[in-house]
């Protein structure tokens, strides 16, 4: 060991007199070459030696988590590599790499860590360096973190729930994962030690925590100072290239238990209990997953089982409205006398798009009709007011359900404790000001007139992406107006329509999912950019704590998502076929595309196209991306360390050859179930069996996630989390605009408004001619007639007309030829338009009114875990009172005795 200490100091001796030679040359100040950066207490001379890790060989224990002695505790591993075998780089930057990873090792020793390097079994290049935190070390962090850890059991006692024997069907067999002992925790304090449960130093602070504790070191530990700006932390140093990994490492394979009879084998366990397919109707075991990736992947997982839940209900519900659907669809009159050869055969339509559209008949859209039925029907507006409750139902019982592990996983006042400010944020803190509540001058980044300059370029970019997206829907748009006229010239509808693909193959079909494939490539790759463009903004905005740079992130990314994901769906649902006028005066797109109109039966079932084509191309991406390409690489990368060597791998080697785990964690797993979560609580009104969808993806999503983590990527640096964070009040944005946008789905897309009123108005005298409210008649009531004569030449279909007929049908409520106010709108429409504003304003007011009924009956957080929550801080108040009276009363009596004695001994008498 002397020996290497040796070699390791002759190399920095050869290299500070060769960076001496090369100064001029380079140019460039070498200040961090030469200090020693000592975090916190400033630089000293490098007159000290630089502290090396130890070395040691690796012992042949594969499945080993301590140093070569077997008693340090591996909570953290770096792998770096060995920068004499480099030959990618200058030598000059391979020296100064080699200078800032030494200076960097050795304050970490200086901070207390212990540090043990070995060599790659497999590549001799790479070099790992095991990382140990003392007891004392652990406990100074544990106490600058407030980290909280155990005061003694928890003696309250917790009632059974009336539905224990049905969820033990589900759980997890006790006798493999055993329940957590809970604890009473307070916040550690060092003077305080002896108040808390320590039973043994070594499994006091878990592996969970212990690799907090280190991770938090290592990224504020510096290694170089240039121009008075300190650079520090194991992020810098992973970008930079100095080091190539990171990570704490997994305590066994997935594939059996660990060798070692100590070892707990949780990895192993996860895998068979939780991650494995087979459990897919099981319950998971959330305090044994946040125990082994802490609370930021428990919080998630639980919030992803609680959503999977709720989604059963509205699964059930929405497959009824669609059974009822089907089950009334040959009751559709409407439908019917479209498909009726002597009503609708007996009905031609006008051209659709200028000159090379035809005419056609109405029974060509007899098949879309039918399938129309099933979902505009009345089952459709009990189920989207019962989704406008379900959201707030879902919404509620999560925040008490948060509201309960917040106080089992002891993150009740995390935020207000122990989150600490960003490497980043720190290492820019170069202007001073005065904190207005405490009267003392601080460091900031930046003042308050460059604060307003990085928020408005920050929201100018935002903004530009955003009108970006919008122009490429406007493209989308174009498309389809431009691309109708091909599909119409080849897939022209005879009158006649005697071919069979003509039923299904029509031109607004055709358009329509060739649009939606061509929206959805458009959305994919935008996304890959605009992640990239996002991280950039977030970080030049400078977010004070992780927290805060989540939070800005995840509303940059999720206001472009919104719009990238459901903009064509609002266009449909909103725009195409309200605006195009009639046959005699269409309305033009940037005076040269005619506007899209909807088929007789309205645009609902190509939003519901729309929303199927999206959401099922959106899960097969994102299941390649996320399973797909992570096992294929780390099959590769086994095959290729198979093929080299046969030795025995060391379990630091193991975990180092699986994926990273991406610097943004679980975002885009959050991110993809809240978008999932829009699109079944948004449009439901077009697509009621969008929750069954919704729940089979995410049961499947749960073990995909779960069997991802556990076999395909590195151990995650176990991270605090109180809650789900920007994500709670993007779903309730949601959920609020769920309701408005339901009504007007059925308000302006269906046809159902319309069908009411001609039901209840205009089939019965004075407007009709029926004796009793039927619905007979409804087609030929809502389609206005036009007068071929009045076409325009820019309009005027080049095929020839036939027949003795002068006029053809259109989808409006407009006066026919010849009236006084011929191509008007009629009091029909009137009626319709009035009904339709009548129905969103009640239908809103109604089921917000419910909403706040709800919100105010459940509180956010139980009464239970209410006074859970004030008997820990009793009990813990109690406990640590009492016991600093004890010490007092201890001290006191001693010092008292000491008196008495002193009493005795002054007025005693004198033995003679």
């Amino acid at each position: 060991m002397q020996a290497a200490n040796a070699d390791v100091l002759l190399d920095l001796e050869e290299e500070e007199e060769e960076e001496e030679e090369e100064e001029e040359e380079d140019g460039e100040t070498v200040l961090e070459l030469n200090q020693v950066i000592i975090p916190t207490y400033g630089t000293v001379p490098e007159q000290q030696n630089l502290h090396t890790p130890e070395w040691a060989d690796f012992d042949n224990k594969p499945d080993s988590l301590f140093f070569s002695d077997g008693q340090r505790r591996i909570d953290f591993v770096l792998v770096y590599e060995d920068e004499t075998k480099k030959m990618t780089h200058k030598r000059i930057d391979r020296k100064k790499q080699k200078r800032k990873r030494q200076v960097y090792e050795s304050n970490l020793i200086n901070n207390g860590l212990q540090l043990e390097a070995t060599r790659s079994v497999l590549d001799e290049k790479l070099v790992f360096v095991k990382v140990h935190a003392p007891w004392e070390v652990l406990c100074t962090y544990a106490e600058v973190m407030h980290i909280k850890l155990p005061l003694q059991p928890d003696d309250l006692k917790t009632r059974e729930s009336a539905f224990n024997w049905f969820t033990s069907l589900f759980r997890v067999d006790e006798n493999i994962i055993k329940p957590e002992q809970e604890f009473f925790t307070a916040p550690f304090e060092k003077e305080h030690l002896s108040n808390f449960y320590i039973q043994d130093k070594d499994t006091f602070f878990n592996p969970a925590t212990r690799s907090r504790i280190v991770h938090f070191i290592l990224s504020r530990v510096e290694y170089a100072t240039k121009n008075n700006v300190k650079k520090f932390g194991i992020n810098k140093l992973l970008d930079s290239g100095i080091y190539k990994a990171a990570f704490p490492l997994h305590d066994s394979s997935f594939r059996h238990p660990s060798t070692d009879p100590a070892c707990p084998s949780e990895r192993y366990l996860l895998y068979r209990e939780w991650a494995h397919p087979k459990n897919i109707f099981k319950l998971q075991p959330l305090d044994f997953i946040r125990k082994y990736y802490g609370e930021k992947i428990g919080i998630y997982f639980a919030w992803l089982g609680f959503y999977t839940n709720m989604l059963i209900v509205a699964a059930f519900v929405g497959v009824g409205c669609f059974l009822y659907g089907c089950l009334t669809k040959d009751n559709c009159t409407w439908s019917q006398e479209v498909c009726d050869p002597n009503i609708g055969g007996n009905i031609i339509m006008c051209p659709q798009c200028d000159k090379v559209c035809t005419y056609w008949n109405l029974t060509s859209t007899c098949e879309s009709s039918k399938k129309l039925c099933i979902f505009d029907s009345f089952g459709t507006l009990v189920f989207a007011v019962f989704m406008g409750i379900w959201v707030t139902l879902f919404l509620e019982f999560w925040k008490r359900r948060q509201a309960e592990l917040e106080y089992e996983w002891d993150t009740v006042e995390y935020l207000e404790q122990e989150e600490q400010v960003r490497p980043e944020y720190e290492a820019q803190c170069t202007h001073v000001v005065m904190n207005e509540i405490t009267q003392q001058e601080e460091h900031v980044p930046y003042t308050a007139c460059g604060k307003c300059i990085r928020m408005t370029f920050c929201a100018s970019a935002v903004f530009f992406w955003i009108l970006l997206i919008i122009a490429s829907v406007i493209g989308i748009i174009v498309y389809r107006l431009s691309v109708f006229l091909v599909f119409s010239a080849t897939l022209s509808r005879h009158v006649n329509g005697t071919q069979a693909i003509h039923k299904y193959l029509t031109p607004q079909t055709a358009t329509s999912v060739t649009a939606s494939l061509i929206s959805f490539v458009v959305i994919m790759v935008l996304n890959i950019i605009y992640e990239k463009v996002a991280i950039l903004i977030t970080d030049f905005e400078l977010p004070r704590t992780q927290t805060d740079y989540e939070n800005s992130l995840t509303t940059k990314m999720f206001l472009f998502q919104f719009v990238n994901y459901y903009s064509s769906c609002f266009y449909i649902a909103f725009f195409k076929g309200k605006f195009v006028g009639h046959p005699g005066n269409p309305v033009y797109w940037l005076g040269k595309y005619r506007n899209e109109e909807c088929d007789p039966g309205g645009c609902l079932l190509e939003l519901t196209t729309q929303l199927a084509i999206i959401v099922g191309g959106k899960a097969i991406w994102n299941n390649i991306q996320e399973v797909l390409l992570p096992w294929v690489k780390n099959l590769i990368g086994r095959y290729c360390a198979d093929a080299r060597s046969e030795k025995i791998v060391p379990r630091w080697e193991h975990d180092y050859h699986l994926q990273p785990i991406g610097k943004l964690g679980l975002f885009y797993e959050y991110l993809e179930m809240v978008i999932q979560f829009g699109f079944v609580t948004l449009f439901v009104a077009s697509f009621p069996l969008a929750p069954l969808l919704a729940l089979f993806n995410n049961m499947l999503e749960i073990r995909l996630d779960a069997w991802k983590l556990t076999t395909q990527f590195r151990r995650m640096v176990p991270q605090k989390a109180q809650d789900i964070g920007a994500w709670q009040p993007i779903m309730q944005g949601i959920a609020i605009l769920a309701v408005v946008t339901n009504a007007m789905i059925i308000a302006f897309t269906s046809d159902m408004i319309p069908r009411l009123v001609y039901y209840w108005s205009f089939s019965v005298p004075p407007y009709g001619s029926h004796s009793s409210h039927t619905m007979k008649g409804y087609i030929n009531n809502t389609l206005s007639v036009f007068n071929i004569s009045d076409f325009r030449n820019a309009s005027k279909p080049s095929s020839p007309w036939f027949g003795n007929q002068t006029t053809c049908r259109y989808r409006d409520f407009r006066y026919p030829p010849g009236h006084q106010h011929q191509y008007e709108h009629n009091i029909y429409y009137w009626h319709v338009i009035a009904a339709k504003l009548a129905f969103i304003i009640v239908m809103e007011h109604v089921i917000y009114f419910v909403k706040f009924i709800i919100s105010y009956i459940i509180p956010d957080v139980s009464q239970k875990t209410k006074s859970k929550v004030k008997r820990e801080k009793y009990l813990t108040q109690k406990l640590l009172h009492e016991n600093d009276l004890k010490v007092v009363k201890k001290t006191m009596g001693k010092i008292a005795d000491k008196i008495i004695k002193g009493v005795d001994s002054t007025f005693r008498p004198k033995s003679e």
